[in-house]
């Protein structure tokens, strides 16, 4: 037969039928909803991880900038200028305007001069001089590590150093 102007010739023998929806098999969509279950389970995990280190960071940063502030202000206004640490109120920051507060997952210690020693917390005293009472504020994670922030009673400067377990 020959082929018309009308379309392709007709060829007898096997028909092509229409191509099946190329889908995913059942198989793999078991493997793909087990496979995102597994993630969702794990993010709430990495979440608190994340929370609690950003709200460690976090709290480092302030109190370092806390005490730099409070030692800057002893140079400026002349007179002493004292920064606070309140364990019992977990709140940090310059006498009068202690506003910056602890995270519960964050563990703080303190060493600081007797005379500047309370029941719930302490301070260390910056003079307009450049010299302090000296002392140390150790910042803690619950895993124990962390970092110290030392204040030289000589200088008055602020240094910070890690505290491994």
């Amino acid at each position: 037969m020959a082929s018309s102007s009308a379309g392709p010739a007709f060829r007898p023998g096997r028909l092509k039928a229409p191509r099946a929806f190329a889908g995913f098999t059942l198989l793999e969509l078991l493997v793909a909803f087990a496979v995102i279950a597994l993630l969702l389970g794990l993010a709430p995990v990495a979440f608190g991880k994340l929370m609690e280190t950003s709200q460690y960071r976090s709290t480092v940063r302030h109190m370092l900038a806390s005490m730099t502030a409070t030692r800057q202000l002893a140079a400026q206004t002349g007179q002493s200028a004292v920064f606070s640490v309140d364990l019992e109120k977990r709140v940090f920051g310059p006498e009068g305007r202690m506003d910056q507060t602890l995270p519960d997952s964050v563990e703080v210690r303190l060493v600081v001069a007797g005379i500047e020693s309370r029941q719930a917390g302490g301070s260390i005293r910056f003079h307009p001089g450049g010299g302090a009472t000296g002392g140390s504020v150790d910042v803690l994670r619950r895993s124990g590590d962390g970092v110290r922030l030392r204040v030289d009673w000589l200088l008055g400067t602020v240094s910070q150093e890690p505290i491994t377990r």
